[in-house]
C-alpha cells in the first residue's frame, strides 16, 4: 500500500443497508481506497444485524488501518423505533472503532451534505454525483447510495479537519463518557 498521511473510514449507519467509505489523504489530496455496503435486510433479527455491523466494522479497521473514523449522527425522525434501531447501529460501529482505539467524530446529515454539495438539503443522488467529481471517479463503484453516504462522511471529515464545530469527537471510551455523562447510568 502507498504511504499515506491519513486514512479515514466514513460510516453511514443503517439497519437495512450500512455504508462504509475509505479515503486516503496524501499531501491534502483525497483518493478513494474502497467503498462497501453491508446488506442487513436478510438477517432475521436486530441483534444479529448489530453483531454483523460490529464484525464488519472491525474487519474494515483491521484490513485498512484507518487513522480516524467519521460517522453520520442519527437524525430525529417521526418514528422513534427506527431512530432507536439506527442509534444502536451507530453505537455498535462506534464501539468497534473505540475498541481499536481509533478516534471517532460524528457529523449531522445536513453538515455532510453541505460539505460535499454546498446544499444541506441535497439529495443522495446529488451527493453521489459530487463525490464522483471530487474523487475523479469515471463511474460510481456501487449502486447503493448508503455506501456513497459512507464515503461522503469520510470526505466531509477531511474537509472539516481542524474545524470541529457542530461535531462530536472521542479519542476513547473515557473521552466518550466524559462528554456524555447522561448516557452513563
Amino acid at each position: 500500500m502507498v504511504s499515506t498521511e491519513k486514512i479515514i473510514l466514513g460510516i453511514d449507519p443503517g439497519t437495512a443497508v450500512m455504508g462504509f467509505g475509505l479515503i486516503s489523504v496524501i499531501k491534502g489530496k483525497m483518493e478513494m481506497i474502497s467503498i462497501h455496503e453491508l446488506i442487513l435486510k436478510k438477517y432475521p433479527n436486530h441483534e444479529t444485524k448489530l453483531k454483523y455491523i460490529f464484525d464488519k466494522t472491525l474487519a474494515l479497521i483491521d484490513e485498512f488501518h484507518p487513522d480516524e473514523v467519521a460517522l453520520e449522527a442519527p437524525f430525529y425522525g417521526k418514528n422513534v423505533q427506527s431512530m432507536l434501531k439506527l442509534g444502536r447501529a451507530q453505537g455498535v460501529a462506534m464501539a468497534a472503532s473505540l475498541h481499536r482505539n481509533i478516534p471517532i467524530t460524528e457529523y449531522s446529515p445536513k453538515k455532510i451534505k453541505m460539505a460535499i454539495t454546498g446544499n444541506g438539503n441535497a439529495s443522495k443522488e446529488q451527493v453521489a454525483g459530487m463525490l464522483q467529481n471530487l474523487l475523479n471517479l469515471k463511474e460510481f463503484p456501487t449502486k447503493y447510495l448508503d455506501a456513497s453516504d459512507g464515503l461522503a462522511v469520510a470526505v466531509c471529515h477531511h474537509f472539516n479537519s481542524g474545524s470541529l464545530s457542530d461535531t462530536k469527537s472521542y479519542s476513547g471510551w473515557e473521552s466518550f463518557l466524559k462528554q456524555n455523562p447522561d448516557r452513563l447510568k
